[in-house]
């Protein structure tokens, strides 16, 4: 029963957590968003005390229930490892193996020193939660536009509006293959182990691992109901039923409960273990699990301390004429989204989960390609503009990388600023006359004087307001000029309102 409340629980967490990067809409956010602040890291990242105090509560009552229900990547080690034991015809395919601490720690090690050190790759790297949301934006989020499509071409010629089309497009192709190296180097190990990923190289798996030797509700066996028949420690995708000593090693125990179900003669048994407060008040002065708990707890001190301290589309129709596509300007400055506060918020908290990026229905975010910022969203303008009454990306951001903002706050809040580049625009190219970035500006932050302020017939080129500017990007996007704008938006290292 236990096993089957478990399946049931992580496939309905499973599911709705990869809709969350699948749905352009933004419906499911407003009833499910909530799924993605309760992971580990954004909760962290965040210093949402209540959530980490929460999920600590739970593992120290349960033990690792978060890695077995809540965790997407944990969940898709589990799908993966039970269609290798199908396909192998091996249904007892584990056994015991002894824990490779110096990797585990040493991984956690390297995590908090990433954090620490504000080394954003690293720590989107290892984050499980991050690493899923990349394999789900990159190779799930397209199949599922594509399906779309395919609905909405024969909804249109129902004359049903049901569906509509939305592009699908490859956001970065950076991203692209750092998710595809996560999801075989995931592929693999579970493949091959269950569980690895989880106990030698998750720096989360291995900090809750080390509150989870301390958890209440604890798998038990009993040495005098066991025939020794190994069912329990072939069946732990954990590897770590020491079946020859009767000890479970709590630290990589998952909580999956197949040992459980596949024993016949009820010798484990999922319980409250009684304390022995002598013994008890032995391990937390001198044992090495006192020590353990104490190194947890401070772990997770440090975790908080160091991130508190860090503190639709627009188409231009240009009839039978080919237009050329747009290429992203150089900008001195990455642009990052109203609510990010500025460059350095952003690097601090983002987890580069690319859920943002996913729920964007401009187009305007995509992973950045700078080594510094690798695979946090950036702002550019080539596929739409920041529209002043889309919020999308600060309603969906778990970690706190984006906060929460209204229409109204984003209108007075400057990412960036207008430049005008002479040599691209069209009036000294063409010797047209041209107004589309003053006609679109949201601020009246452009307006057009005459080129030549001696003669009245001359035609007019923009001058920019910076103190207007709120750095939307409607004058990059609608500019007429090809291949580069010649009107782009640069960025503010940190926002401020106009």
């Amino acid at each position: 029963m236990l096993k089957k409340i478990r399946q049931i629980a992580a496939a309905t967490f499973f599911l709705l957590t990869t809709l969350l990067f699948l749905d352009f809409t933004g419906t499911l956010h407003v009833l499910f968003g909530w799924m993605a602040k309760i992971q580990f890291m954004p909760a962290v990242l965040a210093a949402n005390a209540v959530i980490i105090a929460v999920l600590i509560i739970i593992t120290l009552l349960f033990g690792r229930i978060y890695c077995s229900v809540i965790c997407p990547l944990g969940i898709v080690q589990d799908g993966i490892s039970h269609v290798a034991g199908k396909r192998k015809g091996k249904k007892n395919r584990f056994r015991f193996s002894p824990p490779k601490s110096w990797l585990r720690y040493g991984m956690m090690a390297l995590f908090i020193i990433a954090i620490v050190a504000g080394i954003s790759i690293c720590v989107s790297a290892l984050d499980p939660y991050a690493a899923y949301g990349r394999i789900a934006s990159n190779f799930f989020s397209p199949l599922y536009r594509l399906g779309n499509n395919l609905l909405a071409f024969f909804a249109e010629r129902l004359d049903s509006y049901t569906f509509y089309s939305t592009d699908v497009w490859m956001k970065g192709w950076i991203t692209l293959g750092i998710a595809a190296l996560t999801l075989l180097t995931v592929g693999i190990l579970a493949w091959r182990n269950g569980r690895t990923y989880c106990n030698t190289v998750c720096p989360v798996g291995a900090f809750l691992g080390l509150i989870s030797r301390f958890s209440v509700f604890k798998l038990k066996i009993d040495a005098d109901k066991c025939t020794g028949c190994r069912l329990c420690e072939r069946n732990c995708k954990s590897s770590c039923i020491n079946l020859k000593e009767y000890k479970i090693d709590y630290s990589r125990c998952v909580g999956c409960f197949n040992c459980a179900g596949k024993c016949k003669f009820g010798a484990i048994k999922y319980l409250p273990l009684k304390p022995d407060k002598k013994k008890n008040k032995a391990v937390l002065e001198n044992n090495s699990e006192g020590q353990s708990l104490r190194n947890a707890l401070s772990l997770l001190g440090l975790f908080i301390f160091a991130k508190t301290v860090k503190a639709q589309q627009l188409h231009v129709d240009g009839g039978l004429a080919v237009i050329e596509d747009k290429k992203i300007p150089n900008r001195k400055t990455p642009l990052v989204p109203p609510g990010a506060l500025g460059a350095k918020n952003m690097k601090a908290r983002c987890t580069a989960c690319q859920l943002c990026v996913s729920a964007c229905p401009n187009g305007v975010l995509r992973p950045s390609d700078r080594l510094a910022t690798l695979m946090q969203p950036e702002m550019s303008f080539e596929r739409g503009y920041c529209r002043p009454e889309c919020t999308e990306c600060s309603q969906v951001c778990p970690a706190g990388a984006i906060k929460p903002i209204t229409p109204a706050e984003k209108t007075a809040i400057s990412t960036g600023f207008a430049v005008w580049i002479k040599e691209n625009c069209v009036v000294n190219t063409d010797n047209v006359q041209c107004d589309a970035c003053e006609r679109h500006c949201p601020t009246g932050a452009i307006i057009h004087v005459e080129a030549e302020s001696d003669n009245g017939a001359s035609l007019k080129i923009p001058v920019v307001n910076k103190e207007l500017c709120i750095g939307c990007g409607a004058c990059e996007h609608l500019c007429p000029a090809r291949p580069f704008s010649a009107i782009y938006i640069e960025g503010n290292v940190k926002h401020h309102t106009v």
